[in-house]
């Protein structure tokens, strides 16, 4: 996608040809600052830090991290310390978790003379990996788009709402849930999306709403809780999503709030799309709400928000009083049920374990 005119990726090799480059998320959409990662210590704090965040782009993130590990030592010692870093960093996203046993099934067999090569040439096919997913999700996604408006009037939008950011940002290029959006854009159709400020972190209000600007799509920033109230007066055609990790049976788990919109959704027959590539199903649970570990992040994440004053200042305000203790669960679970379907770069399938498993067989693992 673009940033001013200028082509980016939210992560690349650098010209050194072994460093790696990135966009610093937590900067954004005040400062638009690049950084440089060099060492798989620096790869662990990127993720666990949110410098970059969404379950694709960490994976790609951790998969460089091992790259840049075995430029250090290429023992099966630093190999293990390296996957063990950086699998703490966070715990739901399933991408990472893949990632990194990609990097381990293609390096365990290597001579330790093969390993550097190897990895880098591993990290840089998933990242292309997925910037080809993306686009494959955009394209079933889009077909739903030219559905809804195929039956507009002339020149009525369709009115699409996301939730959080799974835009280009969210992963190596094009998004999920975005990808759809891109490409109805590009073609002509016009579409308009609601972006939910996404608290706490405001990920939709800084980065989906800062994407689509650039990007020159149509968009309007609402608060969380508006949602339900534009599906009850008709100004929401459907609801797409992005996820960290779906189940063999078709739940999703994604940022705090999506259950509540998938409520809403429901309650008033708006079709509630989720998008997602396919290292993000997870076949090895069933029940997502026993089986997914939920992330709780620090506090100050709900208590303080980060914005630009008047005379251009950065700076960290506190919302909630001293002293009031904070809790924030950084995701929720939506049953399947409450998905109308998921899409994916082989097809908008329904939530169920037979269609996802037909669809990607070479995935799915015995329990």
């Amino acid at each position: 996608m673009k940033v001013d005119g200028r082509p980016f990726r939210s992560l690349w090799l650098e010209p050194d040809g072994w460093s790696v480059g990135a966009i610093d998320q937590r900067r954004l959409p005040h400062e638009f600052v690049v950084v440089r990662i060099d060492n798989v210590e620096s790869a662990a704090d990127a993720i666990r830090f949110m410098l970059v965040r969404g379950a694709p782009l960490i994976g790609a993130t951790a998969a460089y991290g091992v790259a840049l590990a075995m430029r250090s030592d290429v023992s099966d010692a630093a190999l293990d310390r390296a996957c063990e870093l950086l699998i703490a960093t966070r715990p739901t996203a399933i991408n990472l978790k893949w990632a990194l046993e990609e990097m381990q099934r293609v390096l365990r067999p290597r001579l330790p003379a093969a390993r550097v090569e190897t990895a880098y040439a591993r990290a840089a096919e998933i990242a292309d990996e997925d910037v080809a997913i993306n686009r494959g999700i955009g394209r079933h996604g889009l077909a739903l788009i030219e559905a809804i408006a195929a039956a507009k009037r002339p020149g009525e939008p369709v009115n699409l709402l996301t939730h959080c950011n799974a835009g280009w940002l969210a992963t190596v290029d094009w998004g999920t849930a975005t990808a759809p959006i891109y490409l109805a854009h590009d073609r002509g159709i016009r579409v308009h999306v609601w972006v939910d400020e996404t608290r706490p972190r405001n990920q939709g209000a800084s980065l989906t709403a800062w994407e689509l600007g650039h990007h020159g799509v149509a968009h309007t920033v609402i608060a969380d809780n508006t949602g339900g109230h534009l599906m009850q007066h008709g100004l929401v055609d459907l609801v797409i999503t992005g996820t960290d990790r779906v189940t063999a049976n078709g739940d999703v788990c994604n940022k705090i709030g999506t259950y509540l919109k998938a409520l809403a959704a429901q309650d008033n027959r708006v079709p509630f799309y989720v998008a997602l590539p396919s290292p993000t199903i997870d076949f090895s649970i069933s029940d997502g709400l026993r089986e997914i570990p939920i992330e709780q992040r620090a506090a100050e994440e709900v208590a303080t928000m980060t914005g630009r004053t008047a005379d251009g200042r950065i700076e960290v305000v506190r919302v909630v009083p001293e002293g009031s203790p904070v809790a924030n669960y950084a995701f929720d679970v939506t049953p399947a049920r409450l998905v109308t379907a998921l899409i994916t770069e082989r097809g908008v399938l329904k939530p169920e374990r037979a269609a996802l498993a037909g669809a990607f067989p070479e995935r799915v693992v015995d329990r």
